[in-house]
């Protein structure tokens, strides 16, 4: 019998809605949560998607096709041009590394024949690209170097699987490479070698000039007819047709995805895009890591425990050395070199599209790939668990977190009224603004880069995540008088709030907002004094704007401050309404054309009074009709 797609759906998202939040209760990534939701439904547990575990799959990787995308929007040509020699240099040294060591221990150790041993090594060589990013993007460390550096391995490992595929069928025999031809034919498979190679060259260089000159255009005539859903349409058709047309001349969706990403990161859709696609990445990314839960045959592992589980921690191993090296020759800091050896230890998504392409090319014996498939996936599942242990029992002993003067001082070796947690361009701008009046303030920073440059500069700053109870009172939390929450993350920075309410309900909050959306959660979490980026600088702007115009500058200057006091009251009184939708937009407009009627009266007022203060023009002038007199 058939099971009904409804039900399946039903079982994915209920083991999703109950194990991530377990996962995220107790402090894990949300990937853990998903991979063992996945363990729990398929059929090493529950058994109730079963061997339909492997279809969802298929469906599933088209999350990494839409993540990669994602980045490409978010990388600006240029930057990626800079980041050439990193994406090279570093990915090369990982992946040759990493390919050399496992292929002569598969030699020498297991003693497999050399085409087994090199394509197990290919796809053990390649980390996991969803895994890597989604927790960059967890812990907020996405742009900072650790960041940089784990984007510029992955994106050569992503490159890299174009070549890997096409070497795989020369190891094979000659019946079984055209048996895979004909599973995995592309329409440019009958050609020779030199034109398939400029078809390839062809279809890149049209990506780009499509792009650019094509779907740009598309977007503002599709922008014009103001139908969100429309434009929605047309995001998920850039990413599913540039994927498609990709695979249909043998090259990796997910690579045509982010090339397209980069052709339109300069366009003025990005952001629209970006917010279009996101939600439908992070449902199929949930859906990917539950599917290698699923896939993970215990019943196999539990065959074979010694050497599944022995492999499993000399892959971790081999993985995190050979990464280690090449942060020592890139010269990386202690911490950052753990961060980014251990986060990109695990073996890949594409180490499961690699095996299974040599399965069809009878390669690999299926037994054994059956076990290095296992393997794979407990190696993604270990990385989330190293991670945390690299973060609380590590990092908190190496790297910049001592002083350098006397390594054997606690952490944080003083008490101030203020902490501010996050030192990037937001509150790094408070902070001086505070030592310019002489203020002690405890800062804290997970940054590892930014922490040793400001130390350097004379800052006292402390390395280390704001959202751990353990930190917060290392840095005198119970006796601060004030906590300023500026970190860059507003998801953490969320987080941070409702931590430091929870356990430190005296402490005074100031925290820092990006928009409107950002300030309703933080009113829901009881806090009073938030401040919205947009806001404050966008009114800044509108008093230089009113100045120009004629107006004076006290005037203008009053007339922002009035426009944040209302506009501050109605963001109260929105953020109760915001979940009906049709209340909210009655109560926006309303807002809106009473925030005008209480502005418009106010400067008839002071034009009334005629009142001239901070306007030196004025001053100028009836200084000069002084003299006439």
């Amino acid at each position: 019998m058939e099971t009904n797609f409804l039900l399946e759906a039903i079982i994915y998202l209920s083991a999703a809605v109950i194990c991530v939040p377990i996962a995220k209760r107790f402090g894990l990534s949300s990937i853990l949560g998903y991979l063992f939701a996945g363990i729990v439904i398929g059929p090493s547990l529950l058994g109730l998607i079963g061997e339909k575990g492997q279809d969802i799959m298929h469906f599933a990787e088209f999350g990494v096709v839409m993540m990669l995308f994602l980045i490409g929007l978010e990388l600006d040509p240029h930057k990626f041009w800079k980041m050439r020699k990193f994406i090279l240099g570093m990915g090369s040294l990982q992946v040759i590394g990493t390919t050399v060591i496992l292929f002569f221990g598969a030699q020498f150790v297991l003693d497999w024949n050399w085409q087994t041993s090199l394509t197990i090594a290919l796809a053990l060589a390649l980390s996991s690209t969803a895994i890597v990013l989604q927790t960059l993007k967890e812990k907020g460390n996405s742009n900072t170097k650790v960041g940089r550096s784990s984007f510029a391995v992955l994106l050569f490992q992503d490159i890299a699987v174009i070549p890997i595929l096409a070497i795989i069928p020369l190891l094979a025999s000659d019946f079984a490479t055209a048996q895979a031809d004909e599973l995995n034919h592309s329409v440019i498979s009958e050609f020779a070698g030199w034109i398939q190679t400029l078809i390839v060259v062809g279809t890149i260089a049209a990506i780009y000039f499509i792009g650019k000159y094509i779907l740009v255009p598309l977007l503002r005539i599709v922008a014009r007819t103001r139908l969100q859903e429309l434009f929605t349409a047309s995001a998920l058709l850039v990413v599913v047709g540039v994927s498609f047309l990709m695979e249909l001349v043998g090259l990796s969706p997910a690579l045509g995805a982010f090339m397209a990403g980069v052709v339109l990161a300069n366009s003025e859709f990005r952001h629209e895009l970006e917010g279009d696609i996101a939600p439908f990445k992070d449902l199929l990314l949930g859906l990917f890591f539950i599917g290698v839960g699923a896939s993970i045959n215990f019943l196999l592992i539990w065959e074979n425990p010694a050497f599944i589980i022995l492999f499993v921690l000399a892959l971790t191993v081999i993985k995190f050395l050979v990464l280690y090296g090449v942060g020592l020759i890139y010269r990386k800091n202690v911490d950052q070199n753990l961060q980014f050896s251990i986060g990109l230890s695990q073996a890949g998504e594409f180490g499961f599209v690699i095996m299974s392409f040599s399965m069809l090319l009878n390669i690999v014996p299926d037994d054994l790939a059956n076990k290095v498939l296992a393997i794979i996936a407990l190696s993604m599942l270990l990385t989330p668990f190293l991670t945390l242990i690299n973060e609380r029992l590590i990092l908190p002993n190496v790297g910049v977190k001592r002083r350098d003067d006397d390594p054997d001082d606690p952490v944080i070796d003083e008490e101030n009224e203020v902490i501010i947690a996050g030192f990037g361009h937001f509150g790094s701008t408070i902070g001086r603004l505070l030592r310019a009046n002489k203020l002690d303030i405890t800062v804290l920073d997970h940054d590892s880069n930014r922490v040793e440059v400001l130390r350097k500069m004379g800052f006292k700053v402390y390395y280390g995540d704001a959202t751990r109870l353990e930190l917060l009172k290392a840095a005198g939390a119970d006796k601060a008088k004030l906590f300023i929450a500026a970190i860059d993350n507003p998801e953490t920075n969320l987080k941070l709030v409702e931590l430091v309410r929870k356990h430190f309900p005296n402490l005074k909050i100031l925290a820092r907002a990006r928009n409107r959306v950002d300030a309703y959660e933080l009113i829901d979490h009881g806090v009073e004094n938030f401040y919205r980026e947009t806001l404050y600088t966008a009114v800044h702007m509108g008093v230089d704007a009113l100045v120009e115009l004629g107006f004076r500058k006290y005037t203008a200057n009053r007339q922002g401050q009035q426009f944040i006091k209302y506009d501050e009251e109605t963001t109260l009184k929105l953020a109760e309404k915001r979940h009906d939708k049709m209340a909210y937009l009655v109560t926006v407009q309303e807002e809106v054309e009473l925030q005008e009627e209480l502005l418009k009266r106010d400067l008839y007022a002071q034009d009334q009074g005629n009142d001239h203060a901070w306007d030196s023009e004025h001053l100028k002038k009836d200084k000069t009709n002084t003299n006439f007199r």
